[in-house]
């Protein structure tokens, strides 16, 4: 991991800066934090405000607006929300630009804060985009458009700065903060032991998804692939985190399908990573729980469904640029998780591949020297190496100190 302190060392710690950030989600709200913390290291003079949630109210931000108000997902409840959501960006536009922030930081959420970044940027207040869209996968033309909106792209991978360097646009890798958070060596018996499951019975973790979308399109899949698991596995113990209320409720009316009445499964609320740790196998939907479980070092089977209508403009135009679609995968460069997407997600497929890995321990075992490297290659002190190209960029836009006269 790098020294952050000795990065720094020729930055005015003295330097009052102004810093606005807008964040509109959960994971965008503990970046956030993180960021503020190591900024206010930094500089402690500095202040901080904007969109954020808990966490960055708690490292000292002042909240013009809670991260809440953003939060909207799908198209149908985005379009419900427009209006609102037009109307919370201009009034944040002409607060920034009367506040006059020597920078700005727009968290995710690139919707919401690309096109607030390019007004602030074009007014200039150097503006930076924490966490790129994944041009890697779709689009890559996006890169230029986002380099018109921000001065500096910060980068959770390490394949996205190339792609920003070819459209001229300054990205920096700076790590992924999930690979501070999880340990190098997961304890799987303790794992175990707070879910209380058996140290000896085989564990499948299954995740079809954090949206009620995905739910709606995997949950059934997901679930009849684990039956035939189950039927393949005597003893097998299934377990599904629900990541709220509403999510639990769907996969509760998934299982009270006579069908599935014979599963020995349990549904946790939240608790996704310690099901992952818990597991010997994880059968998981396409996304950031597919890092998690890298990083929790478990062999993973990986499936994802679109919207039909969406599948077929995606392959009308070729959006998609990648021959592999997960993100271990990605970060590989080969298919180390086995991926079906679309039509190819079944239940056939999926139980087969999940039963490989509890078939064939040395597979997996071999895995972990693989999902180790990979681990220490996002773990880069995401927070602090962001802190430290952030202030660089505010830096440079305060005014000389004045010349003493003599």
């Amino acid at each position: 991991m790098p020294n952050p302190e000795s990065k720094i060392t020729n930055l005015p710690s003295s330097a009052t800066l102004r810093v606005a950030l807008v964040a509109g989600e959960a994971s965008g709200d503990l970046l956030g934090a993180g960021l503020i913390e190591q900024l206010r290291a930094r500089y402690p003079q500095a202040t901080f405000a904007g969109v954020g949630g808990d966490a960055m109210r708690a490292a000292g931000m002042d909240t013009w607006h809670d991260a809440s108000e953003l939060a909207v997902m799908g198209l149908s409840e985005v379009l419900r929300h427009l209006p609102r959501l037009l109307k919370l960006r201009k009034t944040l536009r002409a607060r920034l630009l009367d506040w006059r922030p020597d920078v700005f930081i727009g968290i995710d959420a690139p919707d919401f804060n690309l096109g607030l970044e390019r007004t602030l940027k074009d007014r200039g207040i150097r503006s930076v985009h924490y966490v790129s869209p994944s041009i890697w996968a779709w689009r890559q033309g996006r890169a230029a458009k986002i380099g018109r909106s921000a001065d500096l792209v910060l980068c959770l991978f390490p394949m996205e700065p190339p792609i920003y360097a070819t459209h001229g646009v300054d990205a920096r890798f700076v790590g992924h903060p999930l690979a501070e958070m999880l340990a190098l060596e997961p304890d799987r018996t303790a794992a175990r032991d707070a879910l209380g499951l058996p140290q000896d019975a085989p564990v499948l973790a299954v995740l079809p998804g954090s949206r009620l979308g995905e739910i709606g399109r995997l949950g059934d899949v997901f679930l009849d692939a684990a039956a035939r698991v189950a039927d393949a596995l005597p003893g097998l113990r299934i377990v599904v985190p629900a990541a709220n209320a509403a999510c639990r409720a769907a996969i509760d009316a998934l299982l009270a399908q006579p069908r599935f009445s014979t599963l020995d499964v349990r549904v946790l609320d939240g608790q996704a990573r310690a099901a992952m740790v818990a597991s010997d196998v994880v059968l998981l939907a396409s996304g950031t729980a597919t890092l998690e479980a890298l990083l929790a070092k478990r062999p993973m089977v990986v499936g994802y469904r679109i919207a039909p209508s969406t599948a077929f403009l995606v392959r009308l135009f070729k959006l998609m640029k990648v021959d592999r679609f997960s993100l271990p995968n990605v970060l590989a460069g080969r298919t180390i998780a086995p991926e079906f997407m679309q039509e190819d997600c079944t239940p056939g497929n999926l139980s087969a591949a999940v039963l490989h890995w509890f078939r064939d321990p040395a597979a997996a075992d071999a895995l972990q020297p693989v999902y180790r490297d990979l681990h220490l290659q996002l773990r880069q002190g995401a927070s602090a190496t962001a802190a430290d190209a952030v202030g660089r960029l505010a830096v440079s836009a305060l005014p000389a100190p004045p010349v003493e006269s003599r």
